[in-house]
């Protein structure tokens, strides 16, 4: 129920979780789903807990991303950069990397390094043609990174760049180009409630 609501309805799942945990808090995959539950509720230090909680049974480091994302949640920036060049990164599969690069990049905005949030998200992942789960998120972020530090034509490209490689439309890359682009949306139809009766013509 955690993995079909959290989503649509977060506050539902984490109630979700909140039974589980009383039901079972020794199973790992209840701990990491508590995790998620709470992470999506922006409740970073339980999601935290849970998270750290979840990675001492499996002993695994795919949570290590939202681990430092979580820290820059609670207002600590730094903390998360630690955790990026920690030797646990070189264990994450190519997705997780790319993960931990956000991560990292967001923190160096929390500090106000935009610069440095830029360069960080350069890399071999953001300058391939190839299109994986995680190249729309990575356009964006450079996109919106670049946006940030006043460099509007090379955001404009990435934003649209980011458009191309998101098919399933998991970020607003379209209305950040739009935007850009000085196009305004319209409702056409218009509100009925506006039209005017005959009696108003008259």
């Amino acid at each position: 129920m955690v993995a079909r609501l959290i989503d649509e309805d977060p506050e539902g799942a984490y109630g979700y979780a909140k039974v589980a945990l009383r039901l079972a808090s020794r199973v790992a995959a209840v701990r990491e789903a508590a995790g998620f539950a709470a992470y999506a509720n922006q409740k970073y230090s339980e999601a935290l807990a849970e998270f750290r909680a979840a990675r001492r049974m499996t002993g695994t480091v795919d949570l290590w991303p939202l681990m430092a994302d979580c820290e820059r949640g609670l207002g600590r920036p730094e903390k998360a950069l630690d955790m990026a060049g920690a030797p646990e990164v070189h264990k994450l599969d190519k997705a997780g990397q790319v993960e931990m690069r956000l991560v990292a990049a967001g923190a160096r905005r929390d500090m106000g390094q935009l610069d440095a949030a830029i360069v960080t998200l350069q890399s071999p992942e953001l300058a391939s043609n190839a299109i994986q789960p995680w190249t729309a998120r990575l356009r964006y972020a450079y996109a919106d990174a670049l946006l940030a530090a006043g460099r509007e034509s090379e955001a404009r490209e990435w934003f649209a760049k980011a458009v191309e490689s998101d098919k399933d439309g998991s970020t607003d890359a379209s209305d950040r180009l739009a935007e850009l682009d000085g196009v305004e949306f319209v409702d056409v139809l218009g509100d009925e409630d506006e039209t005017p009766d005959a009696s108003e013509k008259e």
